[in-house]
């Protein structure tokens, strides 16, 4: 299980490429992320929510009502064309994140 301080500076994009597939909400979301990572890693719904609190605040998500649900109606969000900016963005940083770290960390460095 990868520790939730790994996985801290990777919320925002780990949500934002799920909704870049489609609108969705947060169970959904959250039920995905364990599925992709085969368990590995969960996050929890206060990290889900709080990230998507900020990133409707910067303007990368917009929510809005779905149908009822058990008497309660369900939020969904979408990804704005500053998410989708955003995420080409953190796309490229991985990239390059991924380049700096295995000068480091790759095998037959120790």
């Amino acid at each position: 299980m990868l520790s939730s301080d790994v996985m801290r500076g990777y919320n925002d994009s780990i949500i934002l490429s799920l909704l870049a597939e489609g609108d969705s909400y947060g169970y959904e979301i959250s039920r995905s992320i364990q599925e992709r990572t085969g368990n590995a890693y969960s996050m929890r719904e206060t990290t889900l929510y709080s990230a998507f609190n900020r990133l409707e605040r910067l303007g990368y998500v917009s929510s809005y009502q779905g149908t009822e649900t058990f008497g309660r109606k369900r939020t969904y969000y979408t990804i704005t064309p500053a998410g989708r900016a955003f995420l080409r963005e953190k796309r490229e940083e991985w990239t390059l994140l991924q380049q700096v770290i295995n000068q480091f960390l790759r095998e037959g460095n120790v």
